[in-house]
């Protein structure tokens, strides 16, 4: 737990109970990334499969007849904000070569993906011709469960990030009700916090296997590097990141 407050993140040794979980619901998550339906999910040009609720589990993490989600990692999740129902899991697939120009992505995007890792706070959305930035989710936390074994393209994270965010989330929205979060543009405030971060908070690669996992904060500065190794296998990762109704509890919760 000290980890996970002073970082922004934890990883979870092998555990069986997941490792049996992968088992029982890889062959329902490959059916879902050649699924019709998701083929708008094939970005930068076919290098990433972003998934989006794209698992087909149930509120308890079950896949296709197999057993509910289960392990170290999940309890230690739940034991966060209590139990909370699981939305069907994004599925982040990351194949040799990414990333790719992503459809509709200024080369100033491209560039960012690139060098930043496509750095991001997830629920903040970016909006089109505006250009601001509001929150759209409220996420409780993370959880990265890897589905195949695969080094590349590791999910990043830069620690003590988390703090940063909070610090200036609770400064621009706690004097404005929870039900008007949304309308509050943090475009500025958050570049320039983003910035801070890049300059001072340490910038960690966390590779997992199948069986392993890791949570990160929901203030916690995020991304995907690049795929920097020969030829292989794709790596695939399921997300879980269940909203929290309580968004005063969101901000100010440790």
């Amino acid at each position: 737990m000290n980890k996970y407050l002073d970082k922004g993140w934890f990883e979870f040794p092998y555990d069986a109970r997941l490792a049996r979980w992968v088992r029982e619901g890889l062959q329902s998550a490959w059916s879902a990334v050649d699924a019709p339906e998701n083929a708008h999910w094939h970005q930068c040009e076919g290098t990433w499969f972003v998934g989006v609720n794209a698992l087909p589990n149930d509120a308890a993490g079950a896949v296709a007849g197999g057993g509910p989600l289960a392990g170290a990692a999940y309890e230690f999740a739940m034991s966060l904000f209590g139990a909370l129902p699981l939305h069907a899991a994004q599925l982040s697939v990351v194949y040799a070569g990414y990333p790719k120009p992503r459809a509709g992505e200024s080369a100033a995007a491209g560039r960012y993906r690139l060098k930043r890792d496509a750095a991001h706070l997830d629920g903040l959305k970016l909006e089109g011709e505006t250009r601001e930035r509001r929150m759209g989710e409220y996420h409780a936390w993370v959880l990265g469960i890897p589905l195949t074994e695969s080094a590349q393209s590791p999910m990043v994270v830069w620690e003590g990030s988390h703090l940063r965010i909070a610090a200036m989330l609770k400064r621009e929205l706690e004097d404005v009700p929870p039900a008007r979060w949304h309308e509050v543009d943090l475009m500025a405030a958050y570049t320039e916090t983003r910035a801070e971060i890049f300059e001072e908070c340490q910038r960690v690669e966390v590779r997992a296997k199948v069986g392993e996992a890791y949570i990160l904060h929901r203030f916690a500065l995020h991304g995907v590097a690049p795929w920097r190794g020969a030829e292989e296998s794709p790596r695939m990762i399921a997300y879980f990141r269940p909203e929290l109704a309580d968004r005063e509890r969101w901000l100010l919760a440790g």
